[in-house]
Order: structure tokens, then C-alpha cells, then sequence
């Protein structure tokens, strides 16, 4: 099964075999350079970035859609190690008062472990409040992967991938497979998170959640679980914050029988009229990136093949009736950042398009939207790029 884990690996991306790799293999963060990076636009129209260098999360913006960038401004005074993957890298968010925050995964001493970070910033990024870990947990086990998000009122809600029962399991000698998503939240501007609560159990131990806010302003979560004898396919809840937990629904159902984790997270997009588009990874037979509309609790409808061999890392945009999907795509010619994009709401989609093609490591992509332009924040070994996708129609 390793032997098969990997090959199908090295068909998706001979970057993700180079660090991503299985789930039981001892993690290296060395082998490339950190290039795990996260985008977004202000109310105002202002590009921020996040990134990680010498132990700090550092901010800077851009006034000229990244043309040029402000001098970088660390979010952490004291250096701390810094998970800064592609599925694994720094977030950011901003809240409905110009708000700015903040989150990242700290390793811990032994391998995979992590402590989920946060810090805020209440006067335009100019100064950050110390960083806190925001779950009541402190074993040395995973807490990582972390998902930022703000909901229509405001508050800040983070998810993130937590062995905690894993590890109760195993000490009672029962069987488990895979980690669990927790989540919290905080409704005072991140000055204080709820105690944390289980949502999924026997999730992947290493694919990032996605978060998108619903039309009525709740988040929802988007994530690869593990179903009977490691079956990785995805399932959708919404993160509640009011006493209450929401059933995850099995939401992909293409049986990936596989005894490890891809590495390969999907993408959520949910429309002003609660379409919920999605990307994502399976290898089922041969690797694909596959685009859909989830209806939880069945398969999705109008599921369609976006990309195959090479193909890794996609994310998805939607405004009004334009949906953009943009992935990663390594070849002969080096990592290329590739976009499909559909008019009518996801009913077709146009031949994949080459936005750029680069030599050496890259990052996974990150679509934006502003002033109705998608636009793909893409982090490569080159330096940092933003990329106009095109406008919705």
C-alpha cells in the first residue's frame, strides 16, 4: 500500500512527493523553502500578505495589486517555529471594523505536533497583540492546519485537524483511524476564544480545512474525512457558535481507499444564492481534480473533471455567475499556475488556461476577488506574484 501511496503521489505533483508524502513518514520542513503564504484584500481594496521567515509570521501590503510591497511587519515579536507549507501556512482575515487577524500552527518539540497561534491587530496591522494559543489543550499531539474565518457578525472562527481522541483511543487500546476537526471561536475581536468543541471524528491527519461563508453569514467547513477502512472523501458542516454542533455530512463520494494522507485539501466557494462549489483531490483509479455542487449527504451535482496527471492544489472563487478554479500544474516546463473558469454557473467550463509557468518550488494557489476581478495570489521561489484571473460576467 506505501508503494502504491507513493507512485500515485508522484502522477499528482513531483512537488507534494518531495515534502508531502504520507502522513506516518517524519516531517521535514527543510527540503524547499517556505513557501506556505495567504492573500486577501481589505475593505479598502489594500493587498495583504502573510508569510514566515526566521521564526516570525510577517505582514505586508501593497497598494498597486503587489507591484510593490510595504516594508514586512512581524506579527510575533519572539521568534517561534512556524508551520509555513502549502497546506499548512499562516491565515489571515479582517473583521467588519478593519479588524486584522491572524493565525498560524507552531511545531512542537516532536514530530507532527502543533499548538494553533493567533494574534490581532486593532490599528491597521501597524501593532499585533501577543500571540495565544487558542485551544484549552496543551498536549504535545496535533493541533495544526489551522482554518481562519470571520462570520456575518463578526465573530472570529478558527478549525483546525486535533489527535486528542486519536490518542485517548489508542490508550484504551480501541481502534482509530485518522485525527478530528475541532474548532472555536471568539466573539470580543479575538481578545478571548470559546473552549473548543469536536466537530469530526476520523478526519484526514493532513489536508487543510476550507472555509467559506455562507449567504446567511454562518461558516462552513469543507474538509477530506475518513469513512470505514480509510476511505478519504470529504464532508461539509457548518461551524456553529451557538451552543449548537452540526452533523457533518459526507459530501464526495469517490471510495479513495488509501492508508495515509494526500496532503491535498479542497476548496469551497459558496454563491450569493447558497451554491456551494467545490474543488477537490481524489486519485481514485488516476489523480483529478474534480469541481462539483455539493449536496450534503449525496454525491455532488454537476460533478466534472477539471484536471488530471500533475494536477495539484486547486482553489475555487465564485461572484454572481462566474466561477474560476485555479491549480498547480507540474511538467516539463516546470510548475505551471493553471485556471478554468465557467460563465454560467458552473454548468460548463472553459479549456484550462496557463496564467504562469515558473522553474523551481511554488506554493499553493489562492484565489481572490476584488472589485468584481478574481485575481490568483501564487508564492513561488521567484518571489511573490498576484495574477489577474479575469472578470466576472
Amino acid at each position: 500500500m506505501r508503494g502504491l501511496l507513493i507512485l500515485l503521489l508522484g502522477l499528482a505533483s513531483a512537488q507534494t512527493l518531495a515534502h508531502d508524502a504520507v502522513s506516518q513518514a517524519p516531517m521535514s520542513m527543510a527540503k524547499e523553502p517556505p513557501l506556505g503564504a495567504s492573500a486577501a484584500f481589505d475593505a479598502h481594496g489594500r493587498l495583504w500578505v502573510v508569510d514566515a521567515a526566521d521564526g516570525h509570521v510577517r505582514l505586508r501590503h501593497s497598494d498597486d495589486l503587489g507591484a510593490t510591497f510595504s516594508v514586512p511587519v512581524p506579527v510575533n515579536a519572539a521568534p517561534e517555529p512556524i508551520y509555513a507549507e502549502g497546506e499548512n501556512r499562516p491565515k489571515l482575515a479582517f473583521g467588519p471594523h478593519g479588524e486584522l487577524y491572524v493565525s498560524w500552527s507552531q511545531p512542537r518539540a516532536e514530530p507532527w505536533t502543533g499548538f494553533v497561534r493567533f494574534a490581532r491587530s486593532l490599528d491597521g496591522g501597524a501593532h499585533f497583540s501577543t500571540p495565544v494559543t487558542v485551544h484549552r489543550d496543551r498536549a504535545e499531539i496535533t493541533h495544526r492546519f489551522d482554518a481562519l474565518a470571520v462570520d456575518g457578525t463578526g465573530r472570529v472562527v478558527l478549525a483546525w485537524i486535533d489527535k486528542r481522541d486519536q490518542v485517548a483511543a489508542e490508550a484504551a487500546h480501541q481502534p482509530y483511524l485518522g485525527a478530528a476537526v475541532y474548532y472555536t471561536w471568539s466573539t470580543d475581536r479575538g481578545a478571548h476564544f470559546a473552549p473548543e468543541r469536536a466537530l469530526a471524528q476520523h478526519s484526514c491527519e493532513c489536508c487543510r480545512i476550507a472555509l467559506a461563508r455562507t449567504p446567511q453569514g454562518d461558516v462552513a467547513a469543507f474538509f477530506r474525512a475518513v469513512y470505514g477502512d480509510n476511505i478519504r472523501d470529504h464532508a461539509y458542516a457548518l461551524l456553529r457558535t451557538d451552543g449548537k454542533i452540526d452533523v457533518p455530512r459526507r459530501a464526495t463520494f469517490s471510495d479513495w481507499h488509501i492508508a495515509g494522507c494526500p496532503h491535498h485539501g479542497p476548496g469551497l466557494a459558496i454563491a450569493a444564492d447558497g451554491t456551494r462549489h467545490a474543488v477537490w483531490y481524489e486519485a481514485n483509479g488516476k489523480p483529478t481534480i474534480w469541481y462539483g455542487q455539493l449536496d450534503p449527504g449525496h454525491p455532488p451535482r454537476r460533478a466534472l473533471a477539471m484536471a488530471g496527471t500533475g494536477a495539484s492544489h486547486a482553489d475555487i472563487a465564485v461572484q454572481g455567475r462566474t466561477v474560476w478554479v485555479a491549480w498547480n500544474r507540474i511538467g516539463a516546463d516546470g510548475e505551471s499556475l493553471q485556471m478554468r473558469r465557467s460563465d454560467d454557473g458552473g454548468l460548463h467550463f472553459g479549456a484550462p488556461r496557463t496564467l504562469a509557468t515558473v522553474q523551481g518550488a511554488v506554493g499553493s494557489p489562492q484565489l481572490l476577488l476584488h472589485e468584481g476581478r478574481a485575481y490568483v495570489a501564487w508564492n513561488t521561489s521567484a518571489g511573490f506574484r498576484l495574477l489577474l484571473a479575469g472578470a466576472a460576467r
